[in-house]
């Protein structure tokens, strides 16, 4: 019996060592893992709830240290109240330098009441780092390519809408105070919580020349009548008291601006479009996401999380831009957002300006067209995944959300209507839908939208460039030289460079070199059987190439004196990454 257990001990401490050696987590012990679920997480991690800065810092903290050798932080900035706002490097460190890897950029709550973006970021670094030991398209994704993650960056705003008096809608921009009505004070009419239950919620009041009744069915619903119907109710706007008394409720709210309307791409001042501020950059926020991008030019690929609407939106923000998208980039975007639309039932692909309304100065058109970087916006949440079925009309002029309150939600959705002795509009009620209700998911619904859109983003992340070199033959020539022709395809349907990028030379091009020979001749093969090429005079050993197309190839020539053998053929690109082969 002794030798039976000493056997059975020696046994899974072997089973115990392979798998170390091998990297390949243990098996689930204690029942059957879910599918598409890690089994054991280092980092353990409620999905079915928002997180604040403090968590979210920690969250970031925790799955260093479980997974040193996937994951590093970094500040790259201080916000305007002085949080930092953080990034995660994800990647497998141990294969190949991280600048030599095709990168992917992800952010999500630039504004902060669209609470969902930085949990499917936070979920996406997450899921990354704990499924590369079990999942091989996980794992070869992180040796090839390089993500980074900005798990919040509008720190402050987040925070003021968490744990401060807030409404669905409010606090969309960031922190940086404004005298919103000239009055010559700063934020000193804010919402006020009436009742003190920790909920802004609306404010009516009985009147005869009202238009709004009570939907019999569901009594926390107010709609407005039409035609002769006589109305019972007058809404009166948020939650707020005359704070400053000049006869107005809720007017000089805390920032009021738009960080998404602050980007160096098409933009224009506050009286053109709302919400931009002095200049482009004026946020230290946007300043360093603009920053970072442009000091990791391997970024070939971005995402950023919005709500609300059930979207993937790609630019340009405002028609004017539209020939600044190729046909063959058009063709990579139509390839990944048609995709999404299977990967999350409910959601379409758009065109930003097309299908929804004119950006300027947005962050997708600042990635995109300064930087050459495919980029999608994804407006989180829509009213189809109620019931998954469509919906006429808009969100706010249907009874779904009432119904889904009733049926699934059981009441937690909206504060039921309740009287309150105004100081200035006298006898009210207050009642209405919650801070984190219809704008943001309902818990149960949280992990799935961020498991399907991560899905679709690291599907766009596997199509950035993947550059392979896919044939070197040499040719003896007379007079001792040696002809040596190399083929190079991008295995991927995201170009080494966007229209706009080879238009305006914003990256650098392509580098083809031959290093370990006398270089006599080098040049472009246009068409091999015509013998038709493009000498480069200058710099022969190293051929610049303006792009390597999604799915193509291209074909490069060195005439060099004597042997070629033992030479080493490179491909180095920006966005594309690096190779090398041996000329045998």
């Amino acid at each position: 019996m002794k030798k039976y257990i000493l056997t059975s001990i020696l046994c899974l401490l072997m089973a115990s060592i392979n798998a170390q050696k091998n990297d390949i987590a243990p098996q689930d012990l204690n029942g059957m893992r879910a599918i598409g679920s890690p089994a054991n997480p280092k980092v353990r991690m409620s999905w079915d709830r928002y997180h604040d800065y403090a968590q979210i810092t920690q969250f970031g903290k925790d799955l260093v240290k479980a997974y040193p050798n996937l994951v590093k932080m970094e500040s790259i900035e201080k916000s305007f109240e002085g949080r930092d706002i953080w990034v995660l490097t994800v990647s497998d460190f141990k294969t190949d330098k991280i600048e030599n890897k095709p990168g992917f950029y992800i952010d999500g709550g630039i504004h902060a009441n669209e609470l969902q973006g930085v949990e499917i970021s936070m979920y996406t670094a997450w899921y990354l780092a704990e499924s590369f030991q079990t999942v091989k398209f996980i794992n070869t994704l992180l040796k090839e390519k390089v993500f980074y993650i900005a798990l919040t960056i509008s720190p402050d705003a987040r925070e003021n809408f968490i744990h401060k008096e807030n409404t669905a809608n409010s606090s969309r921009s960031g922190m940086r105070p404004f005298d919103n009505d000239g009055d010559g004070l700063v934020n000193e009419d804010k919402y006020n919580d009436l009742d003190g239950d920790g909920n802004i919620v609306m404010m009516r009041r009985k009147s005869k020349t009202g238009r709004y009744k009570i939907d019999p069915k569901y009594p926390s619903r107010m709609y407005q009548v039409r035609g002769d119907e006589m109305g019972e109710y007058e809404l009166l706007g948020y939650e707020g008291l005359d704070a400053d008394g000049d006869g107005l409720v809720n007017e000089d709210q805390l920032g009021t601006y738009d960080p998404n309307r602050d980007w160096g791409w098409n933009w224009q001042p506050d009286y053109v479009q709302r919400g931009a501020l002095f200049y482009p950059g004026t946020l230290p926020e946007t300043r360093a996401v603009k920053n970072f991008i442009v000091n990791h030019p391997n970024i070939a690929g971005a995402q950023s999380y919005h709500n609300y609407g059930g979207m993937f939106l790609r630019g340009p923000g405002a028609a004017e831009d539209d020939p600044l998208f190729s046909r063959q980039d058009i063709e990579v975007y139509d390839n990944i957002g048609k995709l999404g639309e299977k990967i999350i039932p409910g959601y379409n692909y758009f065109v930003l300006h097309k299908d929804l309304y004119t950006v300027y100065g947005g962050e997708i058109d600042f990635l995109s067209l300064t930087r050459g970087i495919f980029t999608f916006s994804n407006e989180l949440m829509t009213s189809y995944k109620l019931f998954n079925q469509k919906i006429a009309g808009s969100r706010w002029d249907n009874d779904e959300f009432n119904e889904f309150d009733k049926y699934l939600l059981f009441g937690d959705g909206y504060v039921e209507w309740k009287p309150f002795n105004h100081p200035q509009f006298g006898e009210i009620e207050i009642g209405g839908a919650k801070k984190n209700y219809i704008r943001n998911h309902p818990g149960f619904m949280l992990q799935e939208d961020a498991h399907r859109n991560m899905a679709f983003t690291l599907y766009h992340a596997y199509q950035t460039p993947k550059l392979e070199i896919l044939d070197v033959k040499t040719e003896k020539l007379s007079g001792g030289l040696t002809a040596v022709t190399a083929t190079i395809m991008n295995t991927r349907i995201i170009p080494t460079h966007s229209s706009i990028d080879v238009k305006n030379k914003i990256e650098r091009p392509d580098y083809i070199s031959i290093k370990g020979a006398n270089v006599v001749a080098g040049m472009t093969v246009e068409n091999e059987d015509l013998n038709l090429f493009t000498e480069q005079k200058h710099s022969p050993q190293t051929i610049e190439i303006d792009n390597i197309r999604g799915m193509g190839s291209v074909k490069v020539r060195w005439i060099v004196s004597g042997n070629a053998n033992g030479a080493t053929v490179e491909v180095s690109s920006a966005k594309g990454g690096f190779v090398s082969d041996k000329v045998k």
